[in-house]
């Protein structure tokens, strides 16, 4: 079940998973689960992901009509 938007957005503003990890100081395969929606990032690091891609946090979040 895909519950983020990670992937997409990364794809949308052409940014790496890679360039993603090393802004969050996470290595890249835990960077790569969040955006294949293996694991799902707390509230904390979703926050983060947000301001580091610069949109909002609700644009990173599956609505639950579109799973």
């Amino acid at each position: 079940m895909k519950l983020n938007r990670i992937k997409a957005v990364l794809l949308e503003k052409g940014i790496s998973q890679t360039w993603l990890a090393k802004q969050l100081d996470k290595s890249f395969s835990m960077v790569n689960a969040y955006a294949c929606n293996w694991i799902q990032p707390n509230l904390d690091i979703l926050q983060q992901i947000a301001e580091i891609l610069q949109v909002d946090l609700k644009d990173l979040i599956i609505d639950k009509k579109d799973r």
